[in-house]
């Protein structure tokens, strides 16, 4: 019973945060409610109409010709206002549909820009990209037909039952005994069919998931011949998904045919006392017709406000997704009194550092370094000992849990990320290209760069000579993530792109892991180049690139157990000597 209560408070609130984005847009809300309003008029006003034709016909040799043309004339132009207004109101409603939509994912993407990098490392990448477009897609559905049926629905039933309590109340007594029947069956399958579209939401993101991350490593899973396991694992994900889906599906069908049982109930109701009003001589065979007509008119409303709150519940269960999404907690904003520093030295220290991505599991500890402006500091060490750990949190996409680090002498929590992140250039193992052109991707950190500082850039880190050779040179597309460029070339992009920007402080994260070595020889020297009177922090795994670095950090478990420089440590014969000689030893 709590659960009960709990789950359906959920779906109010998520009701109330829907409403709020839809209230942006009362305009299109109040011309849809008053073309509806018209529609529903005009289409209660036919069965009169229809009922004072029957009227007209007497019997054999006594019809009301003249009559009937006039009737028959009012009713074509009453169909054509219905159809117009009908047809205004949807345009209405597909306005306020696609641009709460809109306000939604706009929403949920500007949240996505400012989400802790925590988020983003916990979650699958298939799962938050089914959140923001499948299930905002079904919550459309499910608005767009809520707002065409559900309030033209509502009205009809009420108006339906003011004008038959005016023609018969006896009659609409019985109409409105038999409606409760309706409105149990309709809310019994509506609480069933939420808990089942909620599964089926979840378990539609997982295998999106799981789809995006085999289609992403496709090579990995056909080298190591895991195709077998995959499809085994897909085909479980699919079976529940099927599964959910049946039971979703199944309760919501069901909705239809159990309320248009009921309403054939109210329609037999309403044909056998109307005719007995009219054997009575109390009403009117014109009368009848339209009761019947009223009939058919009130409880077919019915049928489509249960399709409706079917839908509703698929809809609300979607969107509810996508607001835990909005609502995750973002980033710990900058400070009111961050420091936006425009000219920075290079000047880093790290004062008692402590980190762990996991309480449980202890990472960084303790963890101390003075780095002064222009010197090349190599951070070395087995997988898993907090290298690339040092490079988030000097970036501060992740925060320190305890201690300090400082740029020129400004603890980083008291500067504006953005001011931090422009002091530094970033080259990383993983590559990231966007679609578009290949100077798009070069000057992404220098919008403003002319042609000759592009050119001075790739020349530099030896990419204009295979730029050159694209079929439009820089002005070749290239798809997401680089698209057919070898690895190596991609790599050779992002060193032009950092190359042009030319900042304070450098971070290289096995920058040329991906380039033969003839190649990599002459980035090297670039480097080196690019590096002097530059703080550089280079994170290596092939000792060789490294040993004209003024400071080597060797760690192990999150601490650092030697430092010094190439010399210094080889001679004390501990870990780093023991590296070193492990490489080249063959």
């Amino acid at each position: 019973m709590a659960q009960e209560k709990t789950k359906r408070k959920k779906q109010i609130q998520t009701l109330k945060k829907v409403m709020q984005f839809i209230g942006k847009h009362w305009l299109f809300l109040f011309l849809s409610i008053l073309f509806g309003a018209v529609t529903v008029a005009l289409r209660l006003y036919l069965p009169i109409l229809i009922g004072d034709a029957v009227n007209l016909i007497v019997g054999k040799g006594n019809v009301d010709f003249s009559g009937l043309f006039l009737i028959a004339r009012t009713m074509v132009v009453i169909i054509l206002l219905t159809a117009g207004a009908q047809w205004l109101m949807n345009i209405c409603n597909n306005k306020i549909t696609y641009q709460v939509v809109r306000d939604i994912r706009e929403k949920a993407f500007r949240k996505l820009e400012i989400l802790p990098l925590k988020y983003i490392d916990s979650h699958s990448y298939g799962e938050i990209v089914s959140r923001v477009i499948a299930d905002v897609d079904q919550f459309a559905d499910g608005l767009l037909m809520g707002f065409t049926q559900f309030f033209t629905g509502f009205i009809t039933i009420v108006g339906t039952l003011v004008i038959m309590l005016t023609k018969n109340v006896g009659i609409t007594i019985v109409v409105i005994l038999v409606t409760p029947i309706s409105l149990f069956v309709a809310s019994f399958i509506a609480r069933k069919t939420y808990t089942m579209f909620k599964l089926q939401s979840e378990t539609r993101g997982e295998q999106t998931a799981f789809i995006d991350e085999m289609i992403g490593n496709q090579k990995v899973v056909q080298a190591f011949g895991h195709e077998k396991e995959a499809m085994e694992q897909f085909d479980l994900i699919n079976e529940r998904l099927g599964s959910c889906s049946l039971k979703a599906i199944f309760f919501s069908s069901i909705t239809n045919p159990s309320t248009r049982f009921v309403n054939s109930l109210v329609y037999t109701g309403v044909a056998l006392t109307g005719a007995m009003a009219v054997v009575k001589g109390s009403l009117s065979v014109g009368d009848l017709t339209s009761l019947l007509s009223y009939a058919n008119q009130y409880t077919k409303p019915f049928n489509e406000i249960s399709g409706v709150v079917t839908e509703l519940q698929n809809a609300l269960a979607c969107v509810a997704r996508v607001f835990e999404l909005i609502e995750e907690e973002a980033q710990v904003p900058d400070a009111v009194d961050a420091v936006e520093k425009v000219q920075v030295n290079g000047e880093v220290s790290l004062k008692n550092v402590n980190f762990s991505y996991v309480p449980e599991q202890k990472l960084i500890q303790n963890f101390s370094l003075q780095v002064k402006p222009g010197q090349r500091v190599a951070i070395v060490g087995p997988t898993g000992c907090g290298k690339t750990t040092i490079i988030n949190l000097l970036m501060r996409f992740y925060d320190v849990d305890s201690g300090s680090i400082r740029v020129d002498g400004t603890d980083i929590r008291h500067m504006t990320r953005r001011s931090l992140r422009a002091g530094y250039g970033m080259v990383l193992q993983e590559t990231w290209l966007k679609a578009g052109t290949i100077r798009e991707n070069i000057v992404m950190g220098k919008p403003d760069a002319s042609e000759d500082e592009i050119l001075a850039a790739a020349k530099a880190s030896h990419a204009h000579s295979f730029i050159k050779r694209l079929p439009n040179g820089y002005d070749t597309q290239i798809g997401e993530d680089g698209g057919s460029l070898s690895q190596g070339q991609k790599q050779l992009l992002c060193i032009t792109r950092v190359m042009l920007c030319l900042p304070p402080m450098l971070i290289l994260d096995e920058a040329t892991s991906s380039i033969d070595t003839r190649t990599e020889i002459r980035i090297q020297k670039a480097f080196a180049r690019m590096m002097e009177g530059r703080t550089s922090f280079i994170v290596a795994h092939r000792l060789s690139t490294i040993r004209e670095a003024d400071i080597i950090l060797v760690m192990k478990d999150g601490n650092i157990i030697e430092q010094g420089n190439h010399e210094t440590l080889l001679a004390q014969g501990g870990f780093y000597a023991n590296l070193y000689q492990s490489q080249f030893s063959m």
